[in-house]
């Protein structure tokens, strides 16, 4: 058997059954982590723009737009705008090898549930394996290259991987049967793939929204029967075309799974920028309250000569001079001032007004990026060292080895929520926010239903008595959540 034909039978065949506890609980932290970056995404410039030019579409079927209740697009055109809010801020998770996992699969997932007829039901576990499937093959993917496993030079990763994933999460949803999978993968092939010199931009959150878009529309035409490679997955030509050195194999069989979920959990951040930033940020940060703790507790600005971070060389996230909020998440001196003037990284910290401050662009001036022979750029091994050094010669340094949200030390349930409903409280009253966080913790008990084209109950199994909420909800222009309960 090809391996094409192997991961379309795995995703034919996996079900609920294959499903493990620890699973579970990580698939829906990251669902979780997804809508809520995604709400707040929802406010962003570029969300505003794509939201604007999607009004073009209209259809008969339609999905919902998050942060907009009176806003409705076609499957495919949800999907792809509510992609873009996930990354608009680059808030959304990170996995190993580097891709964005979560935010080219929900907003797939969700749009094509809502677009089933009344009569077809799915379960909130339905839809849990659904997303585990496209996490899957994502993960499967990048593990047969081990240039994957480095920060990405060429080509953004969710754009290849995610594509492919998103395609076979959507496949799974449509119930297609080996054949139709096969076709999903390798039409989804030939939609994936965008350059990595947009990253910084405007046009790298669409990335993400075009992952999730054309996912669901290759899962859609192959349901169709529109015919493509059925050894995508096998050739250099196929998906051998994005790595150098593409080593393709089967995966386990169906009897005794193992998720690569189960195995390796993914980074939530705790800021809006870069994952590689974040390292920078807790060693800016330490290095901080060490200077504060030697100048009786006032930092010295004005005796700092010069601040030196060691990072691995990663070109498109050194930036010494960012402009806009996008540069600024892909700038590891920003990060580094910005946490050496504030003492911690916030949503707030990629304003306007506290990018362009004089005393950070001073402190910038200052900085220069040093690459160490053993800091090698991977999100599994990197480190971050910032030293301040002053002008009377001292120096006083943090590093920061494993920051708080990677894999290796994940956020705890409180903080995951905390951050969840600090984004979501955006755009949603306190009411919703809560709904959504005991939904999703029990989704896997709860009954999806699709009624009128309007996916009812995902993100609430509501009573009557939510009819308030989402008319006290109206007023604030209510997201997702709401939109989903009109009944």
């Amino acid at each position: 058997m090809t391996v094409t034909g192997n991961f379309a039978n795995v995703i034919h065949g996996l079900n609920a059954n294959h499903l493990t506890d620890q699973v579970i609980q990580r698939s829906k932290r990251m669902i979780l982590d997804t809508l809520g970056v995604g709400l707040l995404g929802t406010s962003t410039e570029v969300y505003h723009k794509v939201k604007q030019y999607s009004k073009i579409y209209s259809s008969d079927i339609s999905s919902t737009i998050w942060g907009h209740l009176d806003f409705r697009l076609p499957p495919l055109y949800a999907a792809f705008v509510n992609g873009v809010a996930v990354h608009s801020m680059d808030f959304d998770d990170t996995w190993h090898p580097a891709t964005h996992p979560s935010g080219a699969v929900l907003p797939a997932v969700i749009a094509l549930s809502e677009a089933f007829p009344q009569k077809k039901k799915i379960s909130g576990l339905d839809l849990l394996l659904a997303f585990n499937v496209g996490i899957e093959v994502q993960g499967r993917l990048l593990r047969f290259s081990n240039e994957a496993r480095n920060i990405p030079k060429r080509f953004h990763p969710p754009t290849v991987v995610g594509t492919m994933g998103s395609a076979a999460a959507c496949a799974k949803l449509l119930a297609l049967d080996q054949a139709k999978c096969k076709n999903a993968l390798a039409i989804a092939a030939s939609y994936a793939g965008a350059p990595l010199a947009n990253a910084a931009t405007q046009t790298k959150p669409l990335h993400i929204g075009n992952a999730a878009k054309h996912r669901l529309e290759a899962a859609c035409l192959a349901s169709q029967d529109l015919q493509g490679n059925k050894q995508i997955l096998d050739m250099e030509s196929g998906m051998g075309a994005f790595y150098t050195d593409y080593s393709p194999q089967s995966l386990p069989t169906l009897q005794s799974y193992a998720w690569l979920l189960d195995q390796q959990d993914v980074a939530i951040k705790r800021f809006p920028a870069h994952l590689g930033t974040h390292w920078v940020a807790d060693a800016a940060s330490s290095a901080r309250r060490k200077l504060v703790e030697s100048s009786d507790h006032v930092l010295p600005l004005d005796k700092i000569e010069k601040v030196i971070v060691k990072v691995p060389e990663v070109k498109y996230v050194n930036r010494p001079n960012p402009n806009s909020e996008h540069e600024a998440r892909h700038s590891f001196q920003f990060v580094a001032c910005s946490a050496l003037l504030d003492g911690s990284m916030s949503v707030q910290s990629f304003a306007s007004d506290n990018i362009h401050r004089p005393a950070l662009r001073e402190l910038l001036c200052k900085t220069q990026l040093e690459h160490p022979a053993d800091n090698k750029p991977s999100f599994e091994s990197l480190y971050c060292e910032v030293t301040v050094v002053l002008q009377d010669g001292n120096t006083i340094s943090g590093r920061c080895d494993t920051f708080y949200g990677h894999w290796r030390k994940p956020l705890e349930k409180e903080d995951l929520e905390k951050k969840f409903q600090s984004n979501a409280s955006e755009v949603l009253p306190p009411e919703a926010t809560e709904g959504i966080i005991e939904t999703v913790y029990n989704l896997e008990k709860k009954s999806v239903r699709s009624q009128s084209g309007k996916f009812q109950d995902f993100l609430y199994h509501c009573s009557n008595s939510i009819k308030d909420l989402v008319q006290r909800s109206l007023a604030h222009e209510s997201t997702v959540v709401v939109s989903l309960l009109d009944p």
